[in-house]
Parts: C-alpha cells; structure tokens; sequence
C-alpha cells in the first residue's frame, strides 16, 4: 500500500480507536471524495464500514457512480431515498417562510432573487443526508467519517451542519488535485476520478461553476499566494475564507 494511503488509513483507525466507536459510516455520492474516503476508511476497519446511497433528487448517473463503487470495493451499503422527505420537508417550509412578517429575498425580485432562495432549500438535502448517517452511526456506535477536502473546506464550499458536520475529515489537509492521485493509487475507477465536481444539489450543478473559479486556481493561490492568481480572483476567494470562517468554528460565545 503506498505510503499516504498508509498513513491516512492509519489515522482513521486510531480515530476510532480513541472514540472507543466500532466503526464507519461514508455517505456515498457517487463523487471523487466520498469513493476515496470510503475506500480508505475500507482500508482503515475492513469489517466495520457501511456505506449509505441516500438520493434525493439527484441525478440518476450519481446513484449509478456510487453503486459502482459499492461493487468495485465490495463495501457493505444501505440505500434511502430522501425525495419524499424532503418534499414534505421543503413544502411546509416554505409555507412557513411566507407566514414571517418580513420580506423574503425570493420575493424581493431583481436577477439573483431565484439562485438566493434556491440555496436554502437545496442545502435541506445534505442536512438530511447527514441527519440519517447519524443515526446509522449512532445505532452502530460508528463514526461519521466525512468527504471534505482542503480545498473546500478552506472556501467554505461545504454546508453548515451537513457535510460540515461529521466526526473525521481524512482528506480535509489534501487539495483537490492531492485527491485525484490518491484515488489513482486506491484503484478507484477513472470514470469516477474524470467527472466534474458537483455536490448534486440541483440538476446540472457544478462546483466550479458555483464557486466561480476552478480548483486549478483555487490551489494556485493555495500554494502559491494570492499573487498567483488575478486581483479580482484573490479578492473574491479571500471574501468567501473571511465570510464562511463561522463554517469552520465552534459556536461563538461572549467572554465573560
């Protein structure tokens, strides 16, 4: 086994071992991130993972990827779909969200107003998907070992108290290029190492095409300083690290 592989397989063990927990639990998007965690945490407790499929309007070829890696690591899996639960979920809430006596910003008309109020709605999805690996963690006594990387987690591309909310981030000190060689070396399939990025929130959604920028230059100003990259683009990642700083922090409390 190469050495990084090693090493993070190692920690995650440890991890568990120090949580006095018996296992793992991997949300399976049928994405990069989640086929190299599942894979190492595989690595990590061989007989004490279980991976969970839980669509939710997604694209079908997602839950197509993630079935794939299911059979190529052979990794123990439950499937639920969110979709009827998300929408009982999302039609009492947005009935509720017109009962306030303040403007809604969908309401509020002028050209973003749709993408604003899109978001709220689409960041239920992986607040349920977490709130059902919590309960199969729980039920287990495993951990939720989550999908985040470097690259994400220092834009705040992740959301707050869903995929932000997991017990261990095995790949939350590797930029997202760092992923794609370690995946190479786990074997995981090309198919699922060559799709674009997307945390499948809304049809055709893409990561990139959310954040505004590549990972490419992400990690460019990562690794090289915000000179690497053009004026405009420094600015914009340096207001998206400033503004989801709360992402990445426990609660804040007043000092007494």
């Amino acid at each position: 086994m190469m050495t990084r592989a090693k090493d993070l397989a190692e920690w995650i063990r440890q991890q568990v071992t120090m949580a006095a927990a018996r296992g793992l639990v991997v949300g399976l998007s049928g994405g990069l991130d989640s086929a190299v965690v599942a894979r190492l945490c595989q690595l990590a407790m061989p007989s004490h993972l279980v991976g969970a499929i839980m669509p939710c309007h997604s694209d079908a070829l997602d839950a197509e990827d993630a079935e794939s890696i299911v059979r190529h690591f052979d990794i123990p899996v439950v499937r639920l779909d969110l979709a009827p639960a998300y929408d009982h979920f999302a039609a009492d809430l947005k009935r509720l969200i017109l009962q306030l006596p303040v403007e809604h910003p969908a309401h509020a008309g002028g050209p973003t107003a749709g993408s604003r109020s899109q978001v709220p709605l689409a960041n239920i999805k992986p607040r349920l998907r977490m709130s059902a690996l919590y309960f199969l963690a729980n039920s287990l006594n495993y951990l939720v070992a989550g999908t985040g990387n470097r690259s994400e987690m220092t834009v705040g591309y992740f959301t707050k108290q869903g995929d932000g909310a997991v017990d261990l981030l095995p790949l939350g000190r590797l930029l997202k290029s760092e992923v794609r060689v370690l995946a190479r070396e786990l074997d995981v399939p090309a198919a699922i190492i060559d799709k674009a990025p997307s945390a499948g929130l809304w049809a055709g959604q893409t990561d990139e095409e959310e954040m505004g920028f590549s990972y490419a230059d992400l990690e460019r100003y990562l690794t090289d300083g915000p000179y690497a990259v053009s004026p405009a683009l420094a600015m914009r990642i340096e207001r998206l690290v400033r503004t989801s700083e709360h992402k990445r922090a426990l609660p804040l409390m007043p000092e007494i």
